[in-house]
This record gives C-alpha cells, structure tokens and sequence, in this order.
C-alpha cells in the first residue's frame, strides 16, 4: 500500500505510533508528514531519528511544516488519490479541533482536507476520546527534590546539546531524547519516561466525537487497530 502517515504534537501514544510506523515501512511505501509541534516532540521523545530512517525516496518522504511553507504542495497527492490511505496517529486536540471545524492551516490538517477531497480513507487516534483521567509518558525531566545541586553538574557536562540550563530546568526543545544525562547523574535527579495523570477537558472530547460523523474518517482509539485496516 501507499500511505500517508501525520503526526502531530502529543506525546501520549507517540512512541506505540513510532513503533507502528517503523514495523509497516517495511513492506509499504510510506509519507511522513510532521506537524511543526511533532518534530520538537519527536526529539524530546529521541523518536525523531527513528522516523527520519525510515524515510528517502519518492513517496517515502518526510513532508514538514517547514518545507512546505503555507501552500502544502505535496497534500495535492491526496486529493488526486496518490494514497491508498492516510493515518494521523497520534492527532493532539488543537488538530482535531481544526479539523472538525473544516480549518485547514498546517500541513496535517490540510492532508486531512485534501484526503476528503480525494476519496482517500482516513484513519485518525485521538488522544482525547473518553472523559476521566489517562496516563501518559513525559519526556526528560529534572527532578530538584532529588537535585545534590553539585558545583559541577555531570549531567550537564554530558549534554551535547546544552539542553540542561542553571541546574534547574531542561530546555526540551534542545533536548534530543539520548538519556546521558540521566545516566551520568549520580543522584539519580533525572527522570525519563515518567508517568503522569492527565485530566480529558470536555471539549476536546466532543470535537473527538465529532470525528465520527465526517465523511471517509474512521476514529480509532489506539494505534494498535490501524493494523487490521491496512
């Protein structure tokens, strides 16, 4: 098959649509299109180098807000049925809230447009679907009740990046996902994959529902369905 993969800016089934993403490439030609929010999250993650290995040659591209300026032109594949099918996992809440709200403005909501137009299925996760709490994973974190706040900080004398600033605060967007600086720390004042308790807003869940209604759209609730639609 001929895919088209979105990714937006969520960082709660990122790393399960990445794993996903990597396992279908092997055997189908597949589009990358990054939101300008997911590439910083995908490195936050130290996801992005994955999606970047799997991408390179014609209709295996890594399409990017920023290369496609405001037009979008490869989105125009959609709408002339280049694609047997477009996926937008994981798809944040300001996304879908465009989305349902015909608003085209960047380039994953106007793939979603031009797949309409086109006849090309769309399969959308959420990660806003059901009122109540959900777990998620955060990227790095510094943790200052664990801090020794060493005169030299070893983590940040890792950091390649300059991601860890005053001791205090990781700089996310600079921070690449590698994890020296969680291991070089003696005191273990590095977090890495934490879990946290989220609260689903109302709102974000209605415009999730409204999904459901859209022509061609298919909502899915975890990455793992997409599997029995390709």
């Amino acid at each position: 098959m001929r895919i088209g993969w979105a990714i937006t800016g969520a960082g709660h089934f990122l790393k399960e649509s990445v794993e996903l993403l990597t396992e279908l490439a092997k055997n189908h030609e597949i589009t990358v299109f990054l939101s300008q929010s997911s590439e910083e999250v995908l490195k936050m993650y130290g996801l992005y180098e994955r999606v970047t290995e799997i991408t390179g040659g014609y209709y295996k591209e890594l399409a990017t807000d920023n290369d496609q300026k405001f037009s979008y032109p490869i989105s125009g594949r959609f709408s002339l049925g280049k694609y047997d099918l477009l996926i937008v996992s994981p798809a944040t809440s300001n996304s879908v809230a465009k989305i349902v709200n015909g608003i085209s403005d960047t380039l994953v909501t106007n793939c979603v447009s031009q797949a309409g137009k086109g006849g090309v299925q769309t399969l959308i996760i959420p990660v806003d679907m059901e009122l109540g709490d959900v777990h998620t994973v955060l990227p790095s974190k510094l943790e200052l009740g664990s801090c020794a706040d060493c005169k030299e900080c070893e983590a940040a004398k890792k950091c390649l990046e300059g991601a860890i600033i005053s001791k205090t605060e990781i700089n996310l967007l600079k921070c690449v996902g590698c994890g020296k600086c969680k291991d070089s720390c003696p005191y273990g004042a590095i977090s890495e994959g934490k879990i946290v308790t989220i609260h689903m807003r109302e709102l974000d869940i209605e415009n999730s529902h409204k999904l459901v209604l859209m022509e061609g759209i298919y909502v899915l609730k975890h990455p793992d369905e997409i599997k029995k639609h390709i």
